[in-house]
This record gives structure tokens, sequence and C-alpha cells, in this order.
């Protein structure tokens, strides 16, 4: 059971305004969403940090570091909820989804730049950092932008697998439970 109960409609316009391209029609926004729109402003900020949109990564690079990161954080909902609507267009197949949660960066459904990321993904979670060597491996692949980007959104899953597990937020429908 949720810590915190959603909030439910009539939304302010600002939220509504934010959900609408986010809901698909006939459904509720999210568990998630809708308890952050018990507070305008805690919700203004945090659908402000999100990265979903076309940055610097590709999709599978985003959709690794944030299956990974969360997976790293035991957060099955946030988890599930990106398995479910990203990982098919991401290319991640249910054994490359099952290595974000039980693999390391030599599993062999990795790509060498992919295994990279699991490993930078590994070392964020472990210890807030990134050391020299790992930094400069990564600069062979990704960009300056890139990596500060890869920073941004494993800081923000790492804060969104605390929401959610925090709140004890139940699984939505249609998510993808973590593999066995």
């Amino acid at each position: 059971m949720s810590r915190l109960a959603p909030a439910t409609p009539p939304w302010s316009d600002a939220i509504a305004r934010t959900l609408a391209p986010l809901t698909p029609e006939g459904t509720e926004p999210l568990i998630l969403f809708r308890t952050l729109a018990r507070d305008e402003r805690l919700f203004s900020r945090f659908m402000g940090g999100g990265l979903l949109d076309r940055g610097h990564l590709t999709l599978t690079e985003r959709e690794i570091v944030i299956d990974r990161i969360c997976a790293l954080n035991g957060a099955e909902y946030e988890w599930g909820v990106h398995a479910a609507i990203f990982a098919e267009a991401a290319g991640l197949t249910p054994e490359r989804l099952a290595a974000t949660v039980h693999g390391d960066a030599a599993s062999p459904c990795w790509t060498p730049k992919e295994a990279l990321l699991i490993r930078f993904c590994d070392a964020v979670n472990a210890k807030a950092d990134i050391d020299d060597a790992l930094w400069a491996a990564l600069g062979e692949h990704f960009s300056e932008m890139a990596r500060l980007e890869l920073m941004l959104l494993a800081g923000f899953y790492r804060t969104v697998s605390l929401l959610v597990n925090g709140l004890r937020l139940p699984m939505e429908p249609g998510a993808i439970p973590f593999p066995a």
C-alpha cells in the first residue's frame, strides 16, 4: 500500500497540461505522477528534471542506464514501467532486460559500449563517483555533453528509485515485474 494517497482530478491547469501528453487516452496517469501532483511545486520540479527527450544518448543507451540504476536500487515499480513502455523500441529483449537486473558488464548480451554503460551505472550507484579510468573509457564513446547527461540521468533515476521505494508504490497495471 502506498504511503501517500495519489491526488485525484480535477488537476490544476499546469498539471493537466503536463499530464496530457504522458497519459494515453482512457487511462489514469502513473501513480508516481498522481502522488507528486498533490503539490504543484514538487510536481513541476520533478517533471522538469526528466530526461526522456531526445538528447545526447540513444534511446537504447538511455534505457540501459535507467533500467540498471532502477534494478540496482530495487525500484521494481520504475523498472517495470520502463520495461513495459520503452524496452521493445530500445531493442531490450527479455534477455537484455534480465541482464539489467541480474547481469553485469560481462554479460554476453551487451556490446562493448553497452557494457561500459553497465560499468558506469555500477560505479555511480556504488560511490556516486566515476574514476579517471572509467571517465576516459566513456570519453572514447561519448561526448562531454553525453557524459554529463549520463550523470544527470543516473542521478535522476536514483532519486526516482528512492521515491517509488520510499512511497511503497504498487506496480502499475501492465508493468513488467523483475525477472526471477
